[in-house]
């Protein structure tokens, strides 16, 4: 209505409502109407009107016929005459209604309730934390046999995201939260609104009444006065629709609440579900569990190798030939790694303080050895390095705590240099090795025809306490380490390696086993047991990778001590 007015005061002569005029290209003109005039009014005009002159884009003289005058018409879209202000670009609204504002919202909302309920349900498939979302833990038990049971099953790592999902539900709760104040706001606007509207209603309704009375007795008003009445009750008619409109929406807006409401109850629920499930309380379960998984381990006497598992690729670094090991001795608390590449021509030995340092890259200490080193076969042991000296059968026992050599002596007629080395050569004559019953060295002799001969080591004196000798040849192993006092052997380094022979110190037999396991990067220089970590430790064509192993076991329970 102020466009209407701002309109008259620009056109000359008065105007009111007129039918749409066609003129050329289809196109249909409005009378820009004003409202309030002092001027008596015209008789309406009747008919198609001539357009004289072009204003502007969207303004035309226009000569009516019927009226007197000529008169300002504007370019008007018909399907909508309650917001006559129009871009020049189509004709499009420039100032949106109320009902557009809500058909938009109610557009964006059928588009984002669907994506809410999967965001919700691509991050909680089930209202349950299934197995691979937390931890499983299992009492340690005894079977009906003295068997000792005792498992503990954690999270895959890549899974273990509780937190990260945690936000992202608060994250979307707010998002939930926002878009309720919004609809509260926009609702106490449209309750506003409403309100005005059904004063006008009731303006229009008495209007109406009063009209048709007048109309009845027309005689007894000037026609001055009917026309102004009436002209005041087209005025009025339009908002008829809008009315109705107002109080569609407003049914909407209760729908929209109500919708909100479900949603943010039904996270409620899964963030009060996740929220029962206390990850600091599993992991102190998982601790404890873990001592008594240990406890029970620690009962657990020698056993037979049954199978091989993996490998797990722990880190791809160095050369294709190399070691890297834990001690089997240290604390519990201490979980370093040592890391030594290559097979000759070096003497670098690096330390990480962890698992994750070294999968990290971050070292913690470097040793620099007084003597190089010959093979792959190293075994760090109770806080001290045990290598093979190049170029020679010594034995070098280096401290890490001192930085100095304890020991060092020669493993009597041992192979070296390549004499008798395993299948893939890199001087690995001579190989150490610790297991649950102590230190060991396997090599070959010419006095032994070049077969494997493997001697138990004093740790202090590396002084050798007793020997046993076989019949299987050196050069025709690909790697061998020992568990429990009995060497294993594989029959290649290659593709297609498996566990092929097993020689038992305590019986002093051998046997012919059949236990294949995955070599994944297809040469394998570097194979020993870890009796702390129950695992195989392997350097894999520059790969370093740890396979599990599965023994055998007779329980010691408590009744048997």
């Amino acid at each position: 209505m102020d466009y209407l007015r701002r309109l008259q005061e620009r056109g000359p002569g008065p105007s009111q409502f007129v039918s749409a005029a066609p003129v050329a290209g289809g196109r249909t003109l409005h009378l820009a109407t004003g409202y309030g005039s002092t001027a008596p009014p015209e008789p309406k005009a009747q008919g198609p009107g001539e357009v004289l002159q072009q204003l502007r884009e969207v303004v035309y003289w226009v000569r009516m016929p019927g009226l007197g005058h000529v008169v300002v018409l504007h370019q008007a879209d018909p399907v909508s005459t309650s917001c006559p202000a129009r871009r020049r670009n189509g004709g499009r609204s420039a100032c949106p209604t109320f009902r557009q504002r809500l058909s938009r919202m109610r557009t964006l909302l059928k588009v984002l309730n669907p994506l809410l309920f999967l965001i919700l349900f691509g991050l909680y498939p089930s209202m349950t934390i299934g197995p691979k979302e937390g931890w499983q833990v299992y009492s340690s038990a005894q079977d009906a046999d003295g068997r000792c049971i005792c498992t503990v099953v954690a999270p895959e790592q890549n899974l273990c995201s509780r937190d990260a999902k945690s936000r992202q539900l608060r994250q979307l709760m707010e998002k939930v939260q926002n878009m309720s104040q919004s609809i509260e706001v926009l609702n106490l606007r449209t309750q506003r609104d409403f309100q005005y509207v059904i004063k006008m209603e009731n303006q229009m309704k008495g209007l109406r009444t009063k009209f048709r009375q007048i109309e009845d007795d027309r005689k007894t008003l000037m026609t001055r006065n009917f026309q102004e009445l009436k002209e005041k009750m087209d005025e009025l008619q339009p908002l008829i629709p809008v009315l109705e409109q107002y109080k569609t929406d407003a049914k909407i807006i209760s729908q929209f609440k109500e919708e909100i409401r479900n949603l943010s109850a039904v996270l409620t629920g899964i963030q009060e579900e996740i929220g029962a499930y206390d990850y600091e309380e599993l992991h102190q379960r998982v601790i404890s569990l873990e001592g008594r998984l240990r406890n029970c381990m620690s009962k657990l006497t020698c056993g037979k190798l049954m199978k091989i598992t993996g490998p797990v690729t722990i880190k791809t670094s160095g050369s294709r030939f190399g070691a890297w090991m834990t001690d089997p001795m240290a604390t519990q608390r201490n979980n370093s790694v040592w890391y030594m590449d290559s097979f000759t021509n070096n003497q670098i030995v690096r330390e990480y303080k962890s698992m994750a340092d070294f999968v990290s890259g971050v070292e913690s200490r470097t040793y620099n050895l007084p003597f190089k080193w010959a093979g792959t076969n190293h075994v760090v042991y109770n806080g001290s390095l045990y290598y093979n000296k190049y170029q020679s059968n010594i034995i070098v026992k280096y401290s890490f705590e001192t930085g100095r050599v304890l020991a060092q002596r020669a493993l009597e007629y041992a192979g070296f240099h390549n004499a008798y080395p395993y299948t893939w050569g890199g001087f690995s004559d001579i190989d150490l090795m610790a297991d649950e019953l102590g230190m060991w060295a396997v090599y070959a002799t010419n006095q032994n025809a070049g077969n494997i001969v493997i001697s138990q080591l004093d740790p202090q004196t590396l002084e050798v306490l007793k020997t046993w000798k076989t019949e299987y040849s050196k050069r025709n192993a690909g790697e061998s380490f020992m568990i429990c006092g009995t060497l294993y052997i594989t029959n290649s380094h290659l593709t297609g390696a498996k566990v092929y022979y097993s020689y038992s110190t305590k019986t002093s037999t051998y046997e012919y086993t059949d236990i294949p396991f995955h070599n994944q990067y297809f040469h394998i220089s570097m194979l020993d047991y870890n009796a702390r970590e129950r695992a195989l430790y392997g350097w894999n064509n520059g790969h370093q990778v740890l396979f599990n192993v599965t023994l055998f076991h007779v329980i010691k329970t408590e009744d048997d001590s």
